[in-house]
């Protein structure tokens, strides 16, 4: 399905850095559903970072996949993906073209950049939304069929708001806000913790309260501490799936996942997600703007659900998920800051063409820099007593928490900058990418 004046391209997007083949599997049938149900043509893009051995082991899975009319596979190694973006770097003529690429493709796990890539590609085959799915992610089944979140995704995405009202069960949104397009769709998820943070829950609750308590702002009150603590990394909760409910709304960023998300090209394009390296969390941030930027969303029901894989069960994965939990709770620092502001800023974060303006976002991420570590200097006072507490594996974390002490502390400023910088270069990164593959 290549012609026809109402067929739009689309990009369904699966990073990874693990072993996901039946993901990958089950993703070509989200693809095939796409195309079946709606006038679109697929673009399903695997962006592997995975070993040799994973990596063939994904491409066995993508051959396998049905030929299906519409549907079109890109499976991209790392190199693949470095040569894509030095090419895009050099034709956008950048100051920093090397820092540039770094942040784009780092040595490190980072789950910003590896969608940022995903935008940039989708820019380059010229796809009109970007839905995203996570290799540690499955379908809920409904009678007898998965249950595939693209179908509320098209039914809304791109649409103007109120058109978009007899594609949802129910609509509370601002009528003021009518003329604007739907620009995100997302659910959230079912099973276990998004943050694999369960293990100190099971052994010490109070021990969870305080941790978890601490990526709330330091002003915040006891009480409103405890509500977070309550409502974070839980997803939708643990049932099951039972029939269709959605809503047009302003979509709470608690409310979603970025495994269950799907972006117009008028929010990635103009804004691309923080770089930051070994941070959980720092691919929310898009999710954020159109929330607080007032541009109208899904809300859905039809969740994924969540497992760990075996990586992060072993000590290694242990050691380096609670890295990534510690720099999540320390980017809070800058980002609480920020989302104030945007808050604040409301429908000025948008330009006079009703689109995300990156002007603002980007002076706010630059304000914070300048801020009192203090409160990072507390979080991770906390967490190291916390953890050393818990004893045994946590307790050897804490240790090498606090020997590591200077360097976290200045890497959660040196990420916020290299956003900015990222901001900066953003527009022409996306002009220079448009239109490129094909």
């Amino acid at each position: 399905m290549s012609g026809g004046a109402d067929v739009h391209r689309i990009c369904l997007s699966l990073p990874t850095d693990r072993e996901c083949s039946a993901t990958i599997t089950a993703l070509g049938g989200e693809a095939a559903y796409a195309v079946r149900h709606f006038d679109v043509e697929v673009r399903l893009l695997v962006l592997d970072s995975a070993d040799e051995r994973t990596r063939e082991a994904h491409a066995r899975a993508v051959a396998a996949l049905p030929e299906v009319p519409g549907v079109v596979v890109h499976h991209l190694d790392e190199a693949a993906q470095r040569d894509f973006l030095r090419g895009v770097v050099e034709r956008a003529a950048l100051p920093e073209p090397e820092r540039v690429l770094d942040l784009m493709l780092p040595d490190a796990l980072s789950y910003g950049a590896c969608t940022n890539r995903a935008f940039l590609i989708a820019a380059a085959l010229d796809c009109r939304s970007l839905h995203r799915r996570d290799s540690d992610c499955g379908y809920q089944v409904f009678g007898g069929e998965p249950v595939h979140p693209i179908h509320h995704e098209l039914t809304s995405l791109g649409r103007r708001a109120a058109d978009a009202v007899d594609g949802v069960t129910e609509a509370v949104l601002d009528p003021a806000l009518a003329h604007l397009p739907v620009s995100m769709v997302g659910a959230s998820f079912i099973g276990e913790l998004s943050v694999d943070i369960g293990g100190i829950r099971e052994l010490d609750k109070d021990v969870y309260d305080e941790v978890v308590a601490l990526w709330a702002p330091g002003h915040w009150s006891a009480e409103r501490k405890r509500e977070l603590v309550e409502e974070s990394f839980k997803g939708a909760g643990t049932l099951p799936f039972t029939g269709d409910r959605s809503t047009l709304t302003l979509v709470d960023p608690m409310h979603v996942d970025m495994a269950n998300i799907a972006f117009d090209r008028n929010v990635y394009e103009r804004l691309p997600l923080p770089p930051a390296t070994a941070t959980i969390g720092s691919d929310y941030f898009l999710i954020h703007a159109v929330y607080d930027a007032a541009l109208p969303g899904v809300l859905h029901n039809r969740h994924i659900e969540n497992h760990y894989t075996g990586e992060r069960r072993t000590h290694a994965g242990f050691l380096a998920y609670q890295t990534r939990f510690v720099k999540f709770l320390l980017s809070m620092l800058y980002l609480h800051y920020v989302y104030e502001r945007m808050a604040d800023a409301g429908s000025t974060l948008l330009d006079e063409s009703g689109r995300l303006d990156p002007a603002p976002f980007a002076a706010f991420l630059a304000e914070s820099v300048r801020l009192d570590r203090t409160e990072n200097e507390r979080r991770l006072d906390t967490v190291a007593a916390a953890y050393g507490r818990l004893g045994g594996k946590y307790a050897e974390f804490a240790r090498g928490l606090t020997a590591d002490r200077e360097r976290l502390l200045d890497e959660a400023a040196l990420d916020t900058e290299d956003f900015v910088l990222l901001i900066g270069a953003w527009e022409a990164l996306v002009h220079a990418s448009r239109g490129t593959l094909r």
